[in-house]
């Protein structure tokens, strides 16, 4: 797991400015928290052998702002139900939605019914290997792309989420949390301090997701258990607390998005299409039900039909 390049030593990520004086050599960190993780992953469906690309592209899907614990079962009942992208791709997209149930951001299932399409189509109904032909698929970002290339093909790729951009934060900048967006700098540091070998880079990108999971977590750390706690910048300061923008959490009661829940748990418990009335009745106030309903049609996760009734998307949804 040595690195090759210079810029792998600490002294080379701090002459390229990404870091500052005080942090780690990368490869110092890499066996630590490789090894933690053999020892302390959790054992999800998705990281078994069985899962496949298909199970790791649909969970990486659901794990977007979605805690493992809601997931889960959904999981489970979509993968029985849909086991291949072409079984799910056979079915209209307003299944997906029925199926996704309450976790949250209902447009993730048009995506990923979407990308099901698209892998059936153009791919033979095999999730592609290549980053690009990922990338290329309706709903896939940078950051699904990387992930489903590194967990599912062993690929080296960066791959940067909430978890780990906390992780990097602390253990090579110093400091508490990252900013509020994903910045060219964090990617050009993750990219930097992988491992060069394919297989470990791999094992690197889910471990620092799993460290910044389980240990080090934004609101209690468990610095105690962190296998490189010694090596930390943030640590070695004396953990200085964020002294940047505050940090908000997303409210939900009240706002647009709990009425658009429950607008959508009306049709998707419903086995044909909804009248307006069955509508009205989950929300009193109606200018804002009106515009979350408006919303949803314009989303593609409602289709209206004549006489002011509604249902699923029947159809292909709208280009993501």
């Amino acid at each position: 797991m040595t690195a090759t390049t210079s810029e792998h030593s600490a002294t080379g990520l701090t002459a390229t400015g990404l870091l500052p004086p005080e942090s780690p050599a990368p490869s110092d960190l890499h066996g630590p928290v490789i090894d933690w993780f053999g020892e302390n992953a959790r054992d999800l469906p998705w990281r078994r052998p069985e899962a496949g690309a298909w199970g790791v592209m649909v969970s990486e899907f659901m794990l977007q702002q979605t805690p493992v614990s809601r997931v889960l079962p959904v999981y489970e009942q979509w993968l029985a139900r849909w086991p291949r992208p072409a079984d799910l791709a056979a079915e209209p997209p307003g299944e997906a939605v029925r199926a996704w149930g309450r976790l949250g951001y209902p447009r993730r299932a048009l995506r990923l019914h979407g990308a099901a399409a698209a892998i059936t189509e153009r791919h033979g109904g095999d999730v592609p290997k290549e980053h690009p032909q990922l990338l290329a698929l309706p709903g896939v970002g940078e950051y699904t792309a990387a992930a489903v290339a590194s967990f599912a093909y062993g690929q080296r790729h960066a791959v940067l989420d909430t978890n780990v951009r906390r992780v990097f934060a602390r253990a090579f900048g110093g400091r508490e949390f990252p900013p509020t967006a994903t910045t060219a700098a964090e990617r050009r540091l993750a990219r930097t301090v992988l491992p060069e070998e394919e297989a470990t880079a791999a094992r690197w990108a889910a471990a620092t997701m799993e460290l910044g999971a389980l240990v080090c977590t934004a609101r209690k750390p468990d610095c105690g258990n962190c296998p490189i706690m010694d090596l930390c910048a943030w640590r070695r300061a004396g953990s200085p607390a964020h002294d940047g923008p505050p940090r908000r959490g997303q409210s939900y009661a009240g706002t647009d998005r709990q009425v658009r829940g429950r607008l959508l748990a009306v049709l998707r418990e419903a086995v044909g299409p909804v009248p307006q009335a069955a509508l009205d009745a989950v929300w009193d106030e109606p200018v804002q039900r009106a515009r979350a309903l408006d919303g949803l049609v314009a989303d593609g996760l409602v289709e209206p039909l004549e006489n002011g009734v509604y249902r699923l998307p029947q159809g292909r949804g709208p280009a993501m």
